[in-house]
């Protein structure tokens, strides 16, 4: 057998094996405020959590539950005020792995957070600025 064949088979037998696993909702994961938190610093970039204070993007205070497009004082993408998204864990927890692909055309540069552990704790933490 040639050593092209012997990789061809070898890539068939293992294709299962590298496919990706369906994607977890949600509440398949127990979000840590405290370890989001930390994650959150990596969003402090472009935004800040205390109330009324927009920066390059908005205020993330509130953000769990509001419509999208809705703070004061920040100038949204077109894309993103005709979403019409409202902003539910679960919502959140689908933008963040990719918010281009929820929301072509949005401001946000940001190319996602693939680890749904990682997206569940920032959803916690999102939830304590109230």
């Amino acid at each position: 057998m040639s050593k092209l064949t012997i990789a061809v088979l070898a890539t068939l037998i293992a294709a299962p094996a590298l496919a990706q696993a369906p994607a977890q909702p949600l509440s398949a994961y127990k979000g840590d405020a405290a370890a989001g938190a930390k994650l959150f610093t990596t969003c402090k970039t472009c935004h800040s959590g205390e109330a009324g204070k927009n920066m390059i993007g908005p205020s993330l205070f509130g953000v769990v539950g509001r419509p999208s497009g809705s703070v004061k004082g920040y100038t949204y993408s077109a894309a993103n005020l005709a979403s019409k998204i409202k902003w539910t864990p679960d919502n959140l927890f689908t933008y963040l792995a990719n918010p281009r692909k929820m929301i072509p055309g949005t401001k946000m540069t940001y190319a996602g957070m693939p680890d749904p552990q990682k997206r569940a704790n920032l959803i916690a933490y999102l939830a304590t600025l109230k």
